[in-house]
């Protein structure tokens, strides 16, 4: 099976605007791809970790990823998938974030000469000229298409800033300056970029006419990299000191039965036959997939070493065994009242609780446990001493554990 057909298997695409072109690149190892990474915080999280695992299938195959990275429109922020607007942030902030993009993604692609590359759009965004920019490019979008865009749709009746407006002119500006600096043919993004990518096609048709356009073709991933790995605790990163390699293990080990085999197929790179093998499997031999794709998505990201001792700790956890290697909550003196601390506090302190109100419904359906028992009095107290011992975990749910400790 050659990769295109075999991206089609795994569930990774999901509209494509020229497929017997995209084919032929891409199985003839033709293909210079890019895919965007807005640096709006300083790790990678799950979203972006599917995105890096194509790039690295297509690189196997031959093809040559660009990873760009948007030093430059991280300054104006894409509002698709958005309620409301992104905060701002610095230029030192964004500058910070690209770095530590750069130091992560070489665990996924490999960079170099012919290899794979990493692009940043400051290089080109930030120093434009306001006016030449719209006269030479504003004037290739029309505003009654842009208004029909789904990236936008949502986001009308609640108020758009002319600011976030012009982010698909920064999206569509850099295709044009990747298809004329680098060679690149290809897009891939989420499936909340679709307007976005179409941008950058129809520029260089404007710009450089049809012939051009025709060796610009974009392919949609089957995932919306804002609606994964949501917790209760926040994003799921790739960043073990935001997301400990026992957290990532777990996330995975719980998935949904449903999604079992569609994360192995799309995010695993184990054959496809071997997955095919689990469709009929149920109980025990299910969570034994889980376990599976816990074990190869923690490898991919923190090593061997590390998913064994999460693989290690999970089990010894529901074993009542030893808990040396569940992420831990640090407690300071200013969190106690009278060597005190409530149980409500406790749980949006150490991340299990998004608020006061979550917390308190949390302990109303009767959803954590400390030390295996069962908490139901929204006024508990923990004290300071037992704390300190270092042997207090909190649960919510089946799949949220926090050690609590003192400093």
């Amino acid at each position: 099976m050659q990769i295109y057909e075999e991206l089609k298997a795994r569930g990774l695409i999901a509209q494509v605007t020229d497929e017997e072109v995209i084919r032929d690149l891409v199985n003839g190892g033709k293909a210079t791809f890019y895919i965007g990474f807005d640096p709006t915080a300083d790790s990678l999280h799950i979203g972006h970790f599917m995105a890096l695992l194509l790039m690295r299938r297509l690189q196997q195959a031959g093809n040559k990823p660009i990873a760009l990275v948007g030093g430059g429109t991280a300054m104006i922020g894409d509002p698709s998938g958005r309620t409301d607007m992104r905060k701002m942030m610095t230029v030192e902030t964004i500058d910070h974030n690209v770095a530590c993009f750069r130091r992560q993604m070489s665990r996924f692609i490999e960079f170099g000469p012919g290899k794979a590359q990493i692009v940043n759009n400051a290089d080109w965004l930030r120093d434009l000229n306001f006016l030449e920019f719209m006269r030479d490019i504003g004037s290739c979008f029309s505003v009654n298409d842009m208004l029909r865009a789904r990236c936008y749709v949502n986001r009308l009746e609640q108020g758009l800033s002319f600011l976030e407006f012009s982010y698909m002119l920064m999206q569509g500006y850099d295709f044009y300056r990747l298809y004329q600096d680098y060679g690149c043919n290809l897009e891939f993004g989420g499936d909340d970029q679709w307007s976005n990518m179409l941008a950058g096609t129809e520029l260089i048709r404007k710009k450089l006419g049809k012939d051009a356009s025709a060796m610009t073709i974009n392919l949609l991933l089957k995932h919306d990299g804002t609606k994964m790995g949501k917790t209760a605790g926040g994003a799921i990163w790739l960043d073990p000191e935001k997301t400990s390699p026992f957290e990532f293990y777990q996330y995975w080990r719980n998935v949904d039965d449903a999604d079992v085999l569609k994360f192995l197929r799309m995010m695993t790179f184990r054959p496809l036959e071997e997955i095919d093998e689990m469709k009929d499997w149920e109980g025990a031999q299910l969570n034994r997939a889980k376990e599976l794709l816990a074990h190869d998505l923690t490898v991919l990201v923190h090593g061997e070493e590390e998913a064994e001792k999460a693989e290690a700790a999970a089990r010894s956890l529901f074993a009542g065994g030893a808990r040396a290697e569940i992420p831990t909550t640090v407690l300071h003196d200013e969190d106690f009242e009278d060597d005190q601390i409530g149980m409500i506090k406790i749980l949006t302190k150490a991340g299990l609780a998004t608020s006061n109100g979550d917390a308190r419904r949390a302990i109303q359906q009767g959803g954590v446990k400390v030390n295996d028992q069962k908490v139901t009095d929204v006024y508990a107290k923990l004290d300071k001493a037992e704390i300190a011992k270092g042997e207090t975990v909190v649960q919510k749910g089946k799949k949220n554990f926090k050690k609590l400790i003192v400093e």
